[in-house]
This record gives C-alpha cells, sequence and structure tokens, in this order.
C-alpha cells in the first residue's frame, strides 16, 4: 500500500512521534509513506516528500514537525484533493490535526479513505480521553507555575500566570491544580471580578501574602468581551491575548497589593515532549496506519481508558469542554 500523511493546524510536542510510528508500522508491513508539507496546504499544492524508515531516524524527541505545519483548508478544494490522491497513487491518507483538520477530514472521508490522529495541546477534541501534547503543555506551564510561586511568596505579589486555551480551560484547570494556584480562570466559565478580588483579599487576611492566579487566554469576565489584540489569526477568529495583563491592573487596582502578569504563550506547544506523549503519540500513530490496512476510514485513532481505539472521525467534530462538575470538584483545592 502506498499511505499519505499530513500534520495542520497548531505544532504540538508529539508530532514527530505519529509521522515516525506511521513510517516504522508501514516498513514492518511493506507499506511505502509520503508525506504532505504544511499541512492540507501541501496536499493543495502538490508538496510532498517520500518518507522511507531512514527519514525518520532520531525524531522521537524532537519537537514541531518535521512536514511542516499550516491552517489551510482543503474543503473548498475536493477536486484538488481527489486529483493528488490520483497523482500520488494513494491508498489512504493519515490526517493528524485538532478540531480544524479534523473536520475537514471527516468531510472529505466521505468520498476518500482518509483516518484521523486528534493532535491538540488543549485537550479540547471529543471521542479521544486525552490528545498528545496535553501533557506537555500542562507539564510546561506547571512548572513555569512552580518557579513563579517562590518569587511571588518572596515579594508578597498577586502573581498572574496567562496559558493557552481559546475555548476550553483544560490547561488552566490542570496546570492550575498541579502548581496549588489560588484562583483558576476558564473560558468555560465568564467570572466575576468581584468575587476574585475578594478571594484575593480573604487568602491575605488569613496571612497569607501572595496568590497565585492561573487564567487561560479565552477567559472572560461576567457581561464583558474577550481581551484580544485586536487583529485576526490565519482562521480569521480574533488574536487572543492580553487577559493576563488586563487581570494584572484591575486586581492591583482592587487589592491595592503589587501584581504581576507571565503570559506564557508558544513556549507551552514548543520543545521536547515529555515520555507520555511520545508512547500516547506513538500508539496514535501506529493504529492509524493499521486502519488504513484494515480499510477503516472515516474513523480516528483514539485513546480509551488505556486501550487505543477507533472511533467516528465525526467525533472529533464536537468540542470537548470542562465541564461545571470539574470545576466544582477543583475548588476544594484552590485559595
Amino acid at each position: 500500500m502506498r499511505i499519505g500523511i499530513l500534520t495542520g493546524g497548531g505544532d504540538c510536542p508529539g508530532l514527530n512521534a505519529v509521522i515516525r510510528a506511521v513510517v516504522r508500522s508501514a516498513y514492518l508491513h511493506g507499506d511505502a509513506v509520503v508525506g504532505f508539507r504544511d499541512g492540507w496546504g501541501g496536499v493543495l499544492d502538490g508538496s510532498c516528500v517520500e518518507l522511507p524508515i531512514d527519514r525518520v531516524a532520531g525524531i522521537l524527541p524532537r519537537g514541531g514537525t518535521i512536514l511542516g505545519t499550516s491552517r489551510r483548508s482543503a474543503l473548498e478544494h475536493r477536486d484538488v484533493v481527489a486529483q493528488r490522491f490520483r497523482e500520488q497513487r494513494l491508498d489512504g491518507l493519515i490526517a493528524v490535526g485538532g478540531n480544524g483538520t479534523l473536520f475537514a477530514a471527516h468531510e472529505l472521508s466521505a468520498d476518500l479513505p482518509i483516518v484521523g490522529v486528534p493532535k491538540t495541546i488543549d485537550n479540547d477534541i471529543s471521542g479521544t480521553d486525552r490528545t498528545f501534547g496535553f501533557d506537555t503543555a500542562v507539564h510546561i506551564a506547571t512548572e513555569a507555575i512552580d518557579r513563579l510561586h517562590t518569587t511571588a511568596e518572596s515579594h508578597y505579589r498577586n502573581q498572574i500566570v496567562e496559558v493557552m486555551g481559546r475555548n476550553a480551560g483544560w490547561i488552566a484547570l490542570h496546570a492550575g491544580l498541579a502548581g496549588g494556584a489560588d484562583v483558576i480562570l476558564v473560558p468555560e466559565r465568564p467570572f466575576d471580578l468581584e468575587e476574585v478580588a475578594e478571594r484575593v483579599l480573604a487568602r491575605r487576611r488569613r496571612g497569607r501574602s501572595f496568590s497565585i492566579i492561573v487564567v487561560a487566554e479565552g477567559a472572560a469576565p461576567l457581561g464583558g468581551e474577550l481581551v484580544t489584540k485586536g487583529r485576526d489569526d490565519p482562521l480569521g477568529r480574533p488574536l487572543l491575548g492580553g487577559i493576563g495583563h488586563w487581570l494584572e491592573r484591575e486586581l492591583e487596582e482592587r487589592t491595592g497589593a503589587e501584581t504581576r502578569a507571565v503570559v506564557l504563550g508558544h513556549v507551552q506547544r514548543g520543545g521536547t515532549p515529555t515520555a507520555y506523549d511520545r508512547v500516547l503519540a506513538s500508539r496514535l500513530g501506529q493504529r492509524a496506519h493499521l486502519a488504513v490496512k484494515e480499510g477503516r476510514f472515516g474513523t480516528m485513532a483514539a485513546l480509551r481508558s488505556s486501550r487505543i481505539e477507533l472511533v467516528p472521525l465525526i467525533e472529533a467534530t464536537v468540542p470537548k469542554l470542562v465541564s461545571d462538575e470539574e470545576l466544582e470538584l477543583a475548588e476544594a483545592f484552590l485559595g
């Protein structure tokens, strides 16, 4: 068989592990793999490269993706995608990506043999218990919170840590819990600024002279709007960023205590993936290749409990958000 693979959307620790796993599994079964550069953009432009097994040597611990990535969509160019299948004599295509990439994969799989692999540091794809990249992002954010903890305590400050998360607050929730945050603000639940300030003040009245506030970039105050950078991202969505510094000003005014904000930004999605993400990505990549061998198209390799299973690609089109129940359980560990 001849199998294509692409990596789309934002870069993510573990992408190279998926590529390596697909190529190694294909090698064991006598299959060939061709990689499309820059996600769906490479499919549309006909930009691709052969991936023999020696091409993936040494890439397991590397961040990013050797194939490159982009946020281009192929949905309006189905004929071009079909043409690339014919030109490259593909028996199947493995699309590795987040919500946008997998939505396109689902739509195109009605006519073409496509299998998906879920990827995002945000962990917001339904159908799978966890996405690779999430563990690395949480680890990086937690380490940053740990370091900021000591300086906040030494200077009696309120320390705000802004993490990624446009629509889902998984990184903020997990990193905040792991880092011992006093307040965690997520996109799923608009926050009351006066309530946040009172929580910080109550902590000081108890003799705790500093606070750690973790906020997702997509969090917003009750009755307020998202804080953006005043321009759009490549998908035409408002580019988020700035909620941390907005909170810095508002909380300092309300509490009278020095308040500082740190924006972690893209450092959360860069660098070496954790061991957990390397293993998860490898398992997903191998299962995706075998799904192509089995003709199980229109599916996605997913983590279910401790097993890697195939689920319908349509499940990836529904965002997985933090529930009220999970937020309420987290309250026991805050403040």
